[in-house]
């Protein structure tokens, strides 16, 4: 009688491969689309401090934003400051008597 041995550790390695293979191209595209979110960052310092009042940001959200590492996406963190900026402006106007 013969017995394979191999046969069965080999397909079970492919499942595993293909996995490392998905987890790397992702790890890669949040790489790429950090640093393509940090590139667009850096647009927002040459905005005047009014047209940056206008999307609900100052130039001191962008100087605490830009000192996040640099796996960290700025543009994630400077939208969290704008949302929360945003709903406690809402928040005084609702509650004014």
């Amino acid at each position: 009688m013969f017995s394979i041995v191999g046969t069965s550790t080999s397909a079970s390695r492919a499942p595993a491969l293909g996995a490392s293979l998905r987890r790397m191209g992702n790890a890669l595209y949040r790489v790429w689309k950090a640093w393509r979110n940090r590139r667009e960052f850096y647009r927002l310092g040459e905005m005047s401090d009014a047209e940056l009042a206008d999307i609900g940001l100052t130039r001191s959200d962008l100087s605490v934003a830009v000192g996040l590492p640099l796996g960290v996406d700025p543009t994630a963190h400077l939208g969290a400051i704008a949302q929360s900026r945003f709903r406690s402006i809402e928040d005084g106007a609702r509650c004014v008597s």
